[in-house]
């Protein structure tokens, strides 16, 4: 049996124990640098920024005057630090002045050709490139971006020579042709998948090995031949894309078709009833179909849409920058559209600074290798290391020791009375 203690006699002792430490909520301030700091954007321009540096260390290391200066390093080391800054300087101002604006050119005109190469070739970049990032998002991956460009190409060729139609109607006849031809084309793996469980890569693969074949051999019939070969017959004046710029400039409004359709296709996935759906079924297929949308429709819409943008950007290169059907006419556009919409986070406005950063790439590398003697080589392996950052990355954060978006900070600080009792045991 306890008993109670005496009135006036000794209390419990009071406990020495630590003082209990709760984690307490972020400032704003706090918060707001973890947010930035985790931010998308900065881990893309941190890739970027990793892929230059690493990019400088090969310039650095290949370049014949820094491999002569290293071998008397330990005699004279200036001269090794000296060789390897102008050969990774000089490589990057040559590949700045070719991409944007060349300050030693004799006339004007000269000086801003290079930034309207770079918006030129970053044209079928961008439509392609949306054309990947709505499928990325709608759950398929678009990896057939080259036959889709290839047979909006054809379509918008054929159409371009065959008719002899007033300027405006011509244009927008092969315009829209080669949206039709890109989307039917895209249409095939959209209907197997739905229809048969078809794995869009594997078809779109296929897809793509037939188109190139097709337009191999769609150049030598007597319906495209134009004489020279590899080349079709040359589309009439009424159906090229007009021209922003006079000659000498290739700049054409295939560039401004190319921004308003990224607009248009921002409005498409954020703002509209189908692309709401679009996007409920990129995310959960089963939750959408249980939510009552049809998932089979949805993946055709999605290819088509896709299909259509890629046939827009063959009719870029066909109606706007050639004039006349290649057998190379779609180059590598379709496979550079997957890395611009991975560095893009598949979303517009990013799939178009992407498209503009591979454009200046793809135009400054000329000039770089005439210039330094740097190989144009030199450009594959920064969208190299481009895509092999932003596809890792828990790598870039641990670089540059970004924090973790998944993570909220936190801190921890004493609970409040501590500080008096921590003060009183001070004075006692």
């Amino acid at each position: 049996m306890t008993t109670a203690p005496e009135p006036g006699g000794p209390g419990p002792e009071p406990s020495t124990a630590p003082a209990p430490v709760e984690p307490e909520g972020p400032t704003r301030s706090e918060s707001f640098v973890h947010q930035v700091l985790s931010s998308s954007w900065l881990l893309t321009l941190g890739a970027i920024l990793l892929a230059v540096i690493l990019g400088a260390i090969l310039v650095i290391v290949t370049d014949p005057d820094v491999q002569a200066a290293a071998v008397y390093f330990f005699a004279r080391p200036g001269d090794l630090f000296a060789a390897a800054w102008d050969a990774a300087s000089s490589a990057y101002v040559a590949l700045f002045q070719g991409a944007v604006y060349d300050w030693t050119a004799s006339d004007p005109a000269r000086a801003i050709r290079p930034l309207t190469e770079t918006l030129t070739i970053a044209t079928p970049l961008i439509l392609a490139g949306l054309s990947v990032g709505l499928a990325f998002r709608s759950g398929l991956f678009n990896i057939g971006g080259q036959g889709q460009v290839i047979l909006g190409g054809i379509v918008a060729a054929w159409l371009g020579f065959q008719f002899q139609l007033p300027a405006v109607l011509h244009v927008l006849l092969a315009v829209l042709g080669a949206a039709l031809g890109g989307a039917l084309w895209a249409g095939i793996a959209g209907v197997l998948k739905a229809r048969t469980g078809a794995h869009e890569v594997i078809v779109t693969i296929m897809l793509n090995n037939i188109a190139g074949y097709l337009v191999l051999w769609i150049v030598t019939t007597t319906l495209f031949a134009s004489g020279t070969p590899g080349v079709s017959k040359a589309v009439h004046d009424t159906a090229r894309l007009p021209a922003l710029l006079p000659a000498p400039f290739r700049l054409h409004w295939g560039f401004v078709l190319a921004i308003v359709l990224a607009v248009g296709v921002w409005w498409l996935m954020e703002r509209s009833t189908l692309g709401f759906r679009l996007r409920a079924v990129g995310a959960n297929a089963r939750a959408a179909r249980t939510a009552g949308i049809s998932v089979a429709r949805m993946t055709i819409v999605a290819m088509a849409i896709a299909g259509a943008l890629a046939g827009l950007a063959g009719a870029s290169q066909v109606l706007g920058t050639e004039g006349m059907l290649t057998a190379s006419v779609a180059g590598s556009i379709g496979f550079d559209a997957i890395t611009v919409a991975l560095l893009g986070r598949s979303r517009p406005l990013g799939t178009v600074l992407a498209g503009l950063l591979f454009g200046a790439l793809s135009a400054g590398g000329r000039l770089m290798q005439t210039r330094t003697g740097t190989p144009l080589d030199l450009v594959l392996v920064l969208q190299s290391f481009i895509v092999l950052f932003i596809a890792a990355p828990p790598l870039v954060r641990t670089i540059l020791r970004l924090p973790d978006p998944e993570k909220k900070p936190s801190r921890k600080r004493p609970a409040r009375g501590d500080a008096p009792a921590e003060q009183a045991g001070a004075v006692a």
